[in-house]
């Protein structure tokens, strides 16, 4: 489903952004899809000539988690973090650093079930407003 007309960035403050979409699906669907790998894999893709080569999620609290991205010229680019909260299906908060990034940022997921349609909403906070 496109549903891409529901997404928007918001600059809460100097160093956060927040992102948020609706899905017309129930909290416990967003909540796998955002967490499973064989669901991750589907969807987490990048632009067109990339693919998802490591998908690595240990969803416990101080558990990691890992993504590498392979372009078809052979670049890569991988992301990871640590989980320090984990409220399912409704919240998540980890770290997250990019391996060519060096700055490490917190992010805040919330999942919001309304009438069957679930509001995403993750807040990115970076250590600094020039890493933002």
């Amino acid at each position: 489903m496109n549903n891409a007309a529901n997404f928007k960035v918001t600059t809460l403050t100097d160093r956060e952004v927040l992102m948020t979409r609706v899905f017309e699906a129930p909290r416990d669907l967003v909540f796998d899809a955002m967490n499973k790998p064989e669901l991750l894999k589907r969807w987490l893709l990048g632009p067109p000539g990339w693919s998802m080569t490591v998908c690595e999620v240990d969803l416990k609290v101080g558990g990691a988690f890992r993504h590498v991205w392979r372009r078809d010229n052979g670049t890569e680019m991988g992301m990871g973090g640590v989980y320090r909260e984990i409220t399912p299906p409704g919240r998540i908060v980890r770290t997250e650093k990019f391996d060519d990034y060096p700055c490490e940022s917190l992010c805040t997921l919330v999942l919001t079930e309304q009438g069957g349609r679930t509001i995403l909403a993750l807040t990115v906070l970076y250590p600094s407003k020039e890493a933002r």
